[in-house]
């Protein structure tokens, strides 16, 4: 099969690898689309993401789509064909964190794409059978590999606690603040604020959720949120979003940002703030399967760019043009 491996700093070659064996209780799936996540790109041209190192050739990818082509002992055999959205997650199933329900946490995790791990831009992938999540007819290949960032979007959402009625400043338009927009208005939120810098990106947002898009350095009078999401990781955009939070409402930081960052203590004391990180997902994709199927989230419509496998490289760079939200790449040639 086909591989694009990451073999130095911005240097992606084609490779042919064996077509892996799916073990007991895994799936073997025929790769369709893989979306291009920040983290892509980040490995791509810096070797690394805070402790994760790129020390040897690694396979990028992990927003992926296929089909189920053959499965290993344990696994039921009607489910070859099947078309499926991949969690591109492997915890240990004994793991303290993994019995609580929060396997997204496990310290023996091994994710797709995360040194030493290979990703999914290759012809085939493996990965456990409840990792491959069955989608409908009417969500395409594309919307199935974006379930992936979407899934991140819900992971934040419901830490930040967003319901019917909710009032959400988000830091950052890029894919998942967009991303997030777009699920806060299908949680029920009426009032979603989204602050970027660039011209550009702030007008992508009012067709995916944002009710108000504003610049960082703009005079706007924005009432106290219910909520606060960054998905820039600027230590500006934080605090200034830390400070426009009600008493008692919730921060939550998605955006990749610097390891510190200075934080106006006194106002989450004296508000009784709610701070939290978001790291992955966990129980996300039935979720964000009935959003997409029911048309409550628009995924294709994040797409401004596609490639073939034999480009990985431009689209690991997709995200430096002007006016790009998403890049994919089409493994299998012709998405549904």
């Amino acid at each position: 099969m086909r591989a694009a491996v990451l073999i130095e700093l911005g240097r992606i070659e084609m490779e042919q690898r064996p077509v892996p064996r799916p073990a007991a209780g895994d799936v073997l799936v025929a790769v369709s689309v893989v979306g291009v996540c920040g983290s892509d790109a980040h490995y791509y041209r810096e070797g690394r993401i805070g402790d994760f190192v790129v020390d040897a050739p690694l396979v990028l990818g992990h927003e992926a789509a296929g089909r189920i082509v053959a499965v290993g002992d344990g696994v039921d055999p009607v489910r070859v064909g099947e078309r499926v959205s991949i969690e591109p997650q492997r915890p240990d199933p004994a793991s303290a964190e993994t019995l609580r329900g929060e396997y997204n946490l496990c310290p023996h995790m091994r994710f797709y794409a995360t040194p030493p791990v290979d990703g999914a831009l290759a012809d085939y992938v493996t990965i456990g059978a409840a990792f491959a999540h069955r989608v409908p007819d009417s969500v395409s290949d594309t919307a199935a590999a974006l379930l992936e960032p979407a899934s991140v979007a819900l992971a934040t959402l419901r830490k930040a606690a967003i319901g019917a009625g909710s009032s959400l400043l988000i830091a950052g338009a890029g894919p998942i603040g967009l991303m997030c927009a777009q699920v806060a208005r299908a949680m029920g939120a009426t009032r979603i604020v989204v602050s970027d810098p660039d011209e550009r990106r702030r007008a992508n947002a009012p067709r995916f959720g944002a009710t108000l898009v504003i610049a960082p350095d703009m005079v706007v009078d924005v009432e106290q949120v219910d909520a606060f999401v960054d998905a820039s990781g600027a230590p500006a955009a934080i605090v200034d979003g830390m400070r426009r939070v009600r008493p008692a409402g919730r921060v939550v930081l998605v955006g990749m940002g610097p390891d510190t960052v200075a934080v106006p203590l006194g106002v989450i004391q004296n508000r009784e703030l709610v701070v939290t990180g978001v790291f992955r997902y966990a129980n996300t994709w039935p979720a964000a399967i009935e959003l997409a199927a029911a048309g409550r989230i628009d995924l294709d419509g994040m797409v401004t760019g596609r490639f073939p496998l034999e480009q990985a490289d431009r689209a690991l760079d997709a995200d430096r043009t002007p006016g790009s939200i998403k890049a994919v790449i089409d493994v299998a040639g012709d998405p549904r």
